[in-house]
């Protein structure tokens, strides 16, 4: 071995706290036994090899196929001095380093040459087509690994929405950040065949967080190396959020995997580790008395809907709803889309019209708004429940939406409502009052659907099943 070779992979191993490289050492040493090489059993490290088919018998459960092979090329890509680059069908241990150091803590100039040979084995100037279907096998590699390992924190398969148009949707979202050198971002089947060269790539994953972070929950979970330790970024930490209050009620949610991540990461850091279902109109009735019941006063919540056309789309409320006349909330609030496209919609700075939420009132609009005006709103759920609008003419005012539903006036099909973060203290622990006992407001407002108590059997087992949950 060379001292240039020696030197630089010291430095990519120096990288790696000591428990860090003692664990890198035993997945390659664990690779390499089962490789078949004939260096595998010899004591010199640098002798041994891996193969894909070693790598695909590790990965055979926890990762699709399609994503161990691009591992494979991205490992391969590493060039060693002194070596003729693509004679060796193997990895070497000091091209397995440099695959981990430059992929887990490596800056966007060190993952590009390796992501590029990831998307395709040549390298090379990439057709749009070829980013799409390698962001596609990203994400759900990202789902189906930490399905596996039982790391989706009460979400599952089962309590979700298939994840498949997910994967689409968010990979077309993630793409949608692909800019050429003029600043121009091609788009639709203009996107598929136009060529991006590697700084054009590098910008994007750059610019595009997730790809890093799916690439680390990738390498760490489907080759379970540096699972167990603690992470050195937070992104990865509150990539998906603990799911509360949903385990065993028979419910599917009408979020998918892809859509809770990306979401999330749009959320406020602090509230990013925790959302608890507060209101389902499958589980608490098609009322909008029982809305307000539910989620009035329990912190910054999630709304999502699908309308009668299967459009999915929703907003976040960064303060707790109040019923009252007036506009609330701030510049944190937000809207978004699920399907057939999903994306965020953030605050323009035109007003303040965040979020509203009235009832039994004969002089201003009773019902759920987000973002617009009276009549106008970005996102509308009518007191007169199941009738809204998402009214954009031709974008949101507040939001700079498009028109979320399918039909600018549209009938709900159905309905869920998630507290995120930790809920304030008024709304919660048992021994101290509810809501319920402190705001006249609220209270008149059940009396008046003639449910005045009734909600407290509803409270009960949120509380009861909340520490249940991490199990799926």
């Amino acid at each position: 071995m060379g001292n240039a070779e020696s030197n630089a992979y010291q430095n990519h191993l120096s990288r790696f706290l000591p428990e860090e490289q003692s664990d890198i050492d035993g997945l390659f040493d664990t690779l390499s036994g089962s490789s078949g090489s004939a260096g595998a059993k010899n004591a010199k490290a640098a002798k041994k090899t891996v193969t894909l088919a070693a790598l695909q018998a590790h990965t055979r459960e926890p990762l699709p196929e399609p994503m161990t092979a691009r591992l494979y090329s991205g490992m391969k890509s590493i060039d060693l001095p002194g070596k003729s680059s693509g004679l060796s069908e193997q990895i070497a241990k000091e091209q397995f380093v440099i695959f981990m150091s430059n992929l887990l803590k490596g800056n966007a100039d060190e993952k590009i040459s390796i992501i590029m040979r990831m998307i395709a084995k040549t390298g090379g100037p990439l057709k749009g087509k070829q980013i799409l279907e390698f962001t596609e096998d990203l994400i759900t590699s990202v789902v189906h690994v930490l399905s596996y390992r039982k790391e989706l924190k009460g979400w599952s398969l089962e309590n979700t929405r298939d994840s498949s148009s997910g994967v689409k949707a968010l990979a077309s979202e993630l793409l949608s950040e692909l800019k050429l050198p003029d600043g121009t971002k091609p788009v639709g089947s203009q996107l598929l065949e136009t060529n991006f060269d590697r700084s054009v790539i590098e910008d994007w994953v750059y610019r595009v967080p997730q790809i890093s972070v799916f690439l680390s929950v990738v390498i760490r979970q489907g080759l379970h190396v540096l699972h167990s330790l603690p992470d050195q970024t937070n992104d990865i930490l509150n990539l998906v959020p603990h799911c509360k209050g949903i385990k065993g009620r028979g419910v599917v949610s009408l979020f998918d995997i892809p859509a809770i991540i990306y979401i999330n990461s749009h959320l406020p850091a602090e509230m990013q580790h925790k959302w608890q279902l507060l209101f389902s109109s499958r589980l608490h009735g098609e009322s909008f008395s029982q809305l307000c019941a539910h989620i009035v006063n329990k912190g910054p919540c999630i709304v999502i809907i699908r309308d009668l056309d299967g459009f999915l789309f929703g907003g976040f409320a960064s303060h707790s709803w109040e019923v009252k006349p007036q506009f609330q909330g701030d510049n944190r609030c937000f809207l978004f889309s699920v399907f057939p496209t999903l994306a965020v919609y953030t605050y323009t700075g035109y007003n303040d019209h965040y979020m509203y939420l009235n009832h039994g009132q004969q002089t201003m609009p009773n019902g759920l708004g987000m973002g617009g005006q009276h009549g106008y709103f970005g996102l509308w759920i009518d007191s007169d429940y199941g009738k809204g609008h998402s009214k954009a003419k031709p974008r949101c005012t507040t939001y700079n939406s498009p028109q979320l539903a399918a039909k600018e006036d549209f009938t709900l099909d159905a309905m869920e409502v998630w507290a995120v973060g930790d809920a304030p203290e008024s709304a919660g622990k048992k021994g101290k009052k509810s809501i319920l006992d402190v705001d006249p407001q609220a209270q008149a407002l059940l009396e008046m659907a003639g449910k005045s108590r009734q909600s407290e059997g509803l409270r009960e087992p949120m509380e009861e099943d909340e520490g249940d949950d991490d199990d799926n």
